[in-house]
């Protein structure tokens, strides 16, 4: 079978000094439906290639760009590059073998034929979801995280900022419970829906438009005795006090999307909003293509947090 692409691609790139690439990594992500960077050791500036169709989601990247710029005082002037459709799905599917992640848990991409690894609870992606693959190593830090707690057998569970959903499908395969997914970017809940109803979770999985804990459904659905919420470091530092308002007691809060170098700005904003600390994963990036878009340098970190 010969995998096509309806619209013409291109790739948008960007270079940014490090500070900056945090910002400016989830601004191509509003647009983007992959995103990688890559070091340059000389110069220690980092370049950001994202690929997109070509003219699509154009004032949503507008949009992010001016506000990265805006939180990092740098402004990128991005360039852009036709990118031919059937290498880049072809190079998309070689790099996304079933990625087996902790020990229960395997993900696996739409065009995979062979049989899933037995013993695993199998959630099915399209290759071309950037964010929320199993490879990066945030996803699978809260995937392993998860593990961990479950045996507290959570009953109302939140994903804050689900991006593809697979942590809201991981956690209601895992606990047989119905989960809430929400996301700013109306294409993620698109996606997510979409997702869950590729793994038959339509009926478990409930995903939303929300502006973070702004949203009255996330107001009526609380207190929660599960939030995943894997976005940013200063977004997670911002949302702490809504957070922990909105955990139940002994509800546990997974955070993830920050650097290892971060987790102390993060759990301080935690602390003091009363959560404790019980356990920081760390996760390399090691897989393919982290290491091929620079992340080997790079430790990423999730912690598990629980309100007295």
């Amino acid at each position: 079978m010969t995998l096509r692409h309806a619209t013409q691609l291109e790739t948008v790139s960007i270079t940014v000094p490090e500070d900056a690439l945090e910002a400016y990594e989830a601004a191509l992500g509003v647009a983007c439906g992959t995103v990688g960077f890559f070091l340059d050791e000389d110069t220690g500036l980092w370049t950001l290639e994202g690929v997109k169709d070509r003219g699509a989601h154009e004032s949503d990247l507008v949009a992010a760009l001016a506000l990265a710029a805006a939180l990092t005082g740098f402004t990128a002037t991005p360039a852009r590059a036709r990118t031919e459709a059937e290498g880049w799905l072809a190079r998309t599917l070689e790099s996304f073998p079933e990625q087996l992640v902790g020990s229960r848990f395997a993900v696996r991409g739409t065009h995979l034929t062979d049989a899933p690894t037995p013993g695993r609870l199998s959630v099915t992606l399209d290759a071309g979801i950037a964010f929320g693959s199993g490879e990066h190593g945030s996803t699978r830090g809260c995937l392993r995280a998860l593990e961990a707690v479950a045996h507290r057998r959570p009953r109302r569970i939140l994903d804050l900022g689900t991006g593809s959903g697979i942590l809201a499908m991981a956690a209601a395969k895992l606990l047989h419970q119905p989960v809430l997914a929400t996301d700013i970017d109306p294409w993620s809940v698109r996606v997510t829906r979409e997702n869950a109803r590729r793994n038959g979770l339509s009926n478990r999985l409930r995903a939303l438009r929300a502006d973070g804990w702004t949203s009255p459904v996330l107001e009526r659905q609380a207190p929660y005795d599960l939030v995943f919420a894997n976005i940013l470091a200063r977004p997670l530092t911002q949302m702490a006090r809504h957070l922990a308002s909105s955990l139940a007691p002994g509800g546990t809060a997974i955070l993830a999307g920050l650097l290892t170098t971060q987790v102390r700005w993060v759990l301080g904003a935690h602390r003091a909003q009363g959560l404790v600390l019980e356990r920081v994963l760390e996760e390399r990036g090691d897989t393919r293509d982290e290491a091929r878009a620079g992340q080997r340098h790079r430790a990423w970190a999730t912690l598990v947090l629980r309100k007295k």
